[in-house]
């Protein structure tokens, strides 16, 4: 054998070698590559979904919200209209007609001098004559002034300790207390 034959040999078998190490280079390339774009691809599927559920999230937390914003309007509307009937029915037992006026305070002075032997009888100003005129029936029971309310009486006993509102106003306070509920019922419709 020459040396010629053993070059050409050598030189054969280093070209079927790098031709094989270019293939295998290449199939690793593709392999790579095909990885990379598997993994490309499912961090871009992962990535989206992430963005969709955070959109999600956020239109759900802004309705929430919306919502909550309605709620707190349609509550504060209500307290309003509330707030206006009361003051109209105020307005209405403040304007009651004398007869009717001397009717209620007459009951509610009788009520409340069953808990005295002896009081001071407070009233609203204008209703001074009326309840001195009442007082005539009630030994021990004296007008003794003032106080600011809708009408009726306010009883307080000689040495302090025990007073008894029986005023208008005190009258409205339990009234709307206990149907508060049926009244909102009634002007809000929610039956």
């Amino acid at each position: 054998m020459s040396l010629d034959t053993v070059v050409a040999d050598i030189r054969e078998e280093a070209e079927d070698q790098a031709e094989q190490i270019l293939a295998d280079a290449e199939a690793e390339a593709e392999a790579i590559r095909a990885e990379a774009e598997t993994e490309a691809a499912e961090i871009h599927e992962t990535a989206e979904a992430e963005a969709e559920n955070e959109i999600a999230r956020l239109r759900e937390q802004r309705l929430s919200s919306a919502k909550l914003e309605a709620k707190q309007q349609r509550l504060e509307a209500r307290r309003d209209v509330l707030g206006t009937v009361r003051e109209r029915v105020e307005d209405a037992i403040e304007d009651l007609p004398e007869a009717d006026r001397r009717e209620l305070t007459e009951a509610l002075l009788a009520d409340a001098v069953t808990e005295f032997d002896e009081a001071a009888v407070y009233c609203r100003a204008e209703d001074e004559s009326l309840v001195e005129d009442l007082l005539e029936d009630y030994d021990g029971f004296e007008l003794a002034g003032e106080t600011d309310c809708l009408g009726g009486v306010v009883l307080e006993g000689s040495d302090g300790r025990i007073r008894v509102d029986n005023t208008f106003d005190s009258t409205l306070e339990t009234v709307w207390d206990e149907h508060l509920k049926e009244l909102s019922d009634v002007l809000f419709e929610e039956q």
